[in-house]
């Protein structure tokens, strides 16, 4: 082979060398990009994915949930419940799976919301971890710890406890600052307000809540007006979180002017009810009801 032969030869082994690598790095960054997208496909979709119409939690709850006296109060299937274990925590899942940065990116009634249901489904959880064998929620806890304080829910990305969720996330000040929500979480027991027969949903969660506390404030077995002794009996609620009826909700700066707003409910005659719209009237704090409520 002659000298310049030689020469055309090796340039064009050198293209043909240049090309394939140039080639094999092309497709080792696809094959990464293809392998990323994998990873990433999931949880984007995870998050735009998340159903904010809570429709498995509804589906569970008008089910299991018995409402009485039209709605002032209800009881829970838990043997029912049992039965659907598999797709309670399918919902459980799907809440745990939401990540705290796309939590926050949600409005917030959404927000709201998820915490109330995520609150009561996990209670419901709770008390099937030893159903039948607990007469209350509180047979789950200890003589040194409330069933509420325990970290076992996956929320958020971390692990929080039923207390978290209503304390320091409902409760917590400048976060939603609403009342209301005492009578949307349930803690498993009769003196509770009703476990709600739908899931919490974002376009009708001011009108839910107004309807919660309209429901048990008509409920007599737990807030009334007691007329020999010519004063307010409500309660447990309101002794444990007087605080929180304090806060100026809709111009509500005290609990004898937010029981004003439900004087028809309280009591019969129009005299007792102007002494309840007047919020001049004594309240008492009736024990509370902590055994399950459970329909047996």
């Amino acid at each position: 082979m002659n000298p310049a032969m030689q020469v055309r030869m090796q340039s064009r082994m050198q293209v043909q060398r240049r090309s394939l690598l140039a080639g094999s790095s092309a497709g080792a960054l696809a094959l990464a990009l293809g392998l990323a997208g994998l990873v990433a496909a999931p949880a984007a979709s995870a998050q735009g994915a998340f159903d904010h119409s809570h429709a498995a939690w509804t589906a569970l709850l008008k089910k299991h949930v018995l409402a009485l006296r039209g709605g002032q109060a209800s009881q829970v299937r838990y043997a029912a419940f049992a039965g659907e274990r598999a797709a309670l925590k399918a919902y459980l899942e799907a809440l745990s799976a939401v990540p705290e940065a796309t939590f926050a990116g949600w409005s917030k009634p959404q927000r709201m919301a998820f915490l109330i249901n995520a609150y009561n489904a996990f209670t419901v959880e709770l008390i099937l971890t030893k159903y039948p064998k607990l007469e209350s929620i509180k047979d789950l806890g200890s003589l040194f710890q409330t069933p509420w304080k325990p970290r076992w829910v996956p929320l958020l990305g971390t692990q929080v406890s039923l207390d978290d969720i209503e304390h320091e996330m409902l409760r917590k000040r400048g976060a939603y600052d609403d009342p209301r929500v005492h009578f949307a979480v349930n803690c498993a027991s009769i003196g509770c307000p009703a476990l709600r027969e739908e899931a919490f949903v974002p376009e009708r969660l001011d009108a839910q809540l107004d309807e919660q506390a309209l429901r048990f404030m008509s409920d007599r077995s737990r807030n009334r007006y007691n007329v020999p002794r010519g004063r307010l009996e409500v309660n447990k609620i309101f002794d444990w979180f007087g605080e929180d009826f304090r806060l100026g909700l809709r111009g509500i700066a005290s609990l004898p002017a937010f029981a004003a707003r439900y004087a028809d409910q309280l009591a019969d005659t129009p005299a007792d009810r102007e002494r309840v719209r007047g919020a001049q009237v004594e309240i008492g704090f009736l024990e509370y009801d902590w055994k399950l409520n459970d329909v047996r």
